[in-house]
């Protein structure tokens, strides 16, 4: 009897998370399509994956800043007859400094890259898994979508928060058609995000227990969308900042954030 494999489209997957759910996912027999900005190292996850996996792997380089981005990845998607079956919208970054430190610019690819592309990949994306019955949407968010916004970092805690009602919505919208969609919510996750915002120093101050692996992260993830979860907090210290949020008063919330934020928020700009 011959089966099809699954196949799943993993946005930013050149590091950190991204690059977990590819090898994840390769394990569990998946094939996939890759993209990302930096094409040299998406080249060497997909031959690390063909080779350990025997998965066949497309990479699509692309920049999903670019407002023509996800339309191309998809009539390039469409052009070679492949079918997404999960889509992990996971791209995403920080852009260090307050608010109106930071050129209009540099916040409007990011809004692209966290909030717009997300939402275009799964509009594009959707009636095809509608159609056939089955279908993954997990959007990587954060546990910061959940707690009182910070200073410094603006507009991250924000697209998050947008990621977690989108997933509920389009949640409540899919599940009787076979589509489980998921917001998955990790706290600090080693990889190499605070390195590219500059704030590694101040990350390497906090304790050892707050942290998770990358592959950690994945693991849950993908046993969160497919129980059909619509929003899961990875790690059971991140769930207990999530539940504390929730009993205590907003006004002491507020001042807590912006103690600790302190301690790992670049209130100057790095651009």
């Amino acid at each position: 009897m011959t089966t099809t494999r699954p196949l799943s489209l993993v946005t930013g997957a050149s590091a950190g998370i991204g690059a977990a759910f590819a090898r994840e996912l390769a394990t569990q027999g998946h094939d996939l399509v890759l993209t990302a900005r930096r094409a040299d190292r998406l080249e060497s996850l997909a031959q690390e994956l063909r080779e350990r996996h025997g998965a066949v792997v497309t990479v699509l380089p692309a920049d999903l800043a670019d407002p023509s981005a996800v339309s191309r990845l998809c009539d390039e998607l469409d052009a070679r007859g492949l079918r997404v079956d999960w889509l992990i919208n996971n791209a995403g970054y920080g852009v260090p400094g307050t608010f109106e430190a930071v050129e209009w610019p540099v916040h409007e690819a990011f809004i692209r890259v966290l909030m717009t592309a997300p939402a275009e990949l799964a509009w594009r994306l959707l009636p095809g898994m509608r159609e056939r019955g089955h279908g993954r949407i997990v959007n990587v968010a954060s546990l910061a979508g959940h707690v009182p916004g910070s200073a410094g970092h603006t507009l991250y805690a924000a697209s998050k928060a947008y990621l977690i009602k989108f997933s509920q919505s389009l949640a409540l919208e899919n599940r009787h058609l076979g589509v489980h969609v998921c917001a998955l919510c990790p706290g600090f996750t080693w990889s190499e995000f605070h390195d590219v915002t500059g704030t590694r120093q101040l990350m390497n101050k906090l304790p050892g227990f707050m942290w998770q692996s990358a592959e950690a992260v994945v693991r849950e993830g993908c046993r969160a969308v497919e129980r059909g979860d619509v929003v899961h907090v990875t790690g059971s210290v991140n769930r207990v900042i999530k539940a504390l949020t929730k009993l205590l008063p907003d006004r002491l919330t507020l001042w807590l954030s912006a103690r600790e934020s302190k301690r790992y928020r670049a209130l100057e700009a790095t651009q």
